[in-house]
């Protein structure tokens, strides 16, 4: 639910980007790619821990890959109708979701396995994005 949440929103975002023909940013790609890759193996790696068959897992990311992919399709569609504020509200929802997802999961299992390490690599993480935005 938190990979649809996060997901949804950030791919219209992506979608409006693409529509408006002024390139796609790589800081947006990669905080894409960035955030969702580590949520997905570890959802997944959980799902399977939790003993559900790996095809349903599969399936399962498959149909939020395919949601996901959806959006960014109705992202460009929507281009036109929606302003500028609409991409904001979006992003701001997109930011919102990861951000309880982080601290309803990835973070206390983070500090749980890593220890001290995590609050470190918080931080690095957050001055990566930060780096990427401001050079976009």
């Amino acid at each position: 639910m938190g990979a649809l949440l996060d997901g949804i929103p950030e791919q219209l975002v992506l979608g409006i980007g693409l529509a408006a023909g002024d390139g796609v940013g790589a800081a947006l790609i990669v905080a894409i790619i960035v955030s969702n890759l580590p949520e997905s193996i570890g959802s997944a790696s959980d799902l399977l821990k939790s003993g559900m068959h790996k095809t349903r897992v599969v399936l399962m990311w498959a149909a939020v890959a395919l949601v996901c992919t959806l959006a960014t399709v109705a992202g460009f569609a929507l281009a036109d109708a929606v302003g500028s504020e609409f991409a904001a509200a979006a992003n701001g929802f997109a930011a919102g979701a990861l951000l309880v997802m982080l601290v309803d999961s990835m973070i206390p299992e983070a500090q749980e396995k890593a220890k001290e390490s995590t609050g470190l690599a918080t931080v690095i993480g957050f001055a990566v994005a930060a780096g990427l935005a401001l050079a976009a």
